[in-house]
């Protein structure tokens, strides 16, 4: 079982500082707003790499500022529409989303609702589609969400009609890009990609564990590139350079069609 190998995150993490070559040739951003989301039982200090690496490359990043994520619910579903629609009004320039896990979620509902404020939107490990038969992801990730979210009352489970019709059907107009693993311990593959229109909408199949997407080098450079595409000119992932050598010897393949 995949959810048996997620101690790989520690190496992903211990690799990092030996990846600032590659990292260094990922391309610098135009300074558009970027804000970051963490996943779920997750809070901003998860986001420490991915911060800090977005930020060298140019970007005005943020994180969500509402503490530990512990479960898609109104309260932070609405706070988060809010923040966006802030940050395009004070930068004047629309807003990047990244979501991590639960975060991919909380980002795809945000740029529902907020869409005239979203440049894009990247998804690292996140459960953006409903498998017809239920989440497939391990009964020990059900339950951990069930006893955390449950004793919170009912208000926490109130937006999951919402999450789950917008994870059924997959309408944004936006540029939208989904990195999945096949190793992943946490969301099923299947579950981590989406179906849509592929002029906007794509799956990036990389190597890695669920727990360490945002430690991951090779996941780092990908979403420098997607960020780095100018507005109103997203072109589907297409590895190029040294970044893009080292994603093929990893990955093992291409890019997966939307």
């Amino acid at each position: 079982m995949a959810s048996l190998t997620e101690w790989r995150a520690l190496l992903e993490m211990a690799m990092l500082p030996w990846a600032t070559p590659l990292l260094m040739t990922a391309p610098h951003g135009d300074g558009h707003p970027v804000l970051l989301l963490p996943g779920f039982m997750a809070d901003e200090v998860t986001l420490f790499a991915l911060k800090t690496f977005l930020a060298s490359r140019g970007y005005d990043v943020q994180t969500w500022g509402f503490g530990r994520n512990l479960g898609f619910h109104r309260k932070h579903a609405q706070a988060l529409e809010q923040k966006i629609r802030y940050m395009h009004h004070q930068t004047g320039r629309k807003v990047s989303l990244v979501g991590w896990s639960l975060g991919g979620v909380f980002a795809m509902y945000a740029a529902h609702q907020a869409g005239e404020c979203v440049r894009s939107v990247i998804t690292l490990g996140s459960p953006v589609s409903v498998d017809p038969e239920g989440s497939q992801s391990p009964s020990l990730v059900k339950a951990m969400y069930r006893m955390v979210a449950h004793p919170m009352g009912p208000t926490v489970h109130v937006m999951q009609p919402s999450a789950k019709k917008l994870r059924e059907r997959v309408t944004l107009a936006l540029p939208t890009s989904c990195l999945y693993s096949m190793g992943d311990g946490v969301v099923p593959p299947q579950e981590a990609t989406i179906d849509g229109d592929r002029a906007l909408h794509e799956n990036i199949r990389v190597a890695g564990s669920h727990t360490g997407l945002g430690f991951n080098a090779m996941v780092l450079c990908i979403v420098a590139d997607r960020l780095a595409q100018p507005e109103g000119q997203w072109q589907p992932f297409k590895p190029t350079g040294l970044a893009g050598t080292v994603y093929r010897m990893v990955s093992g393949a291409q890019p997966a069609p939307a």
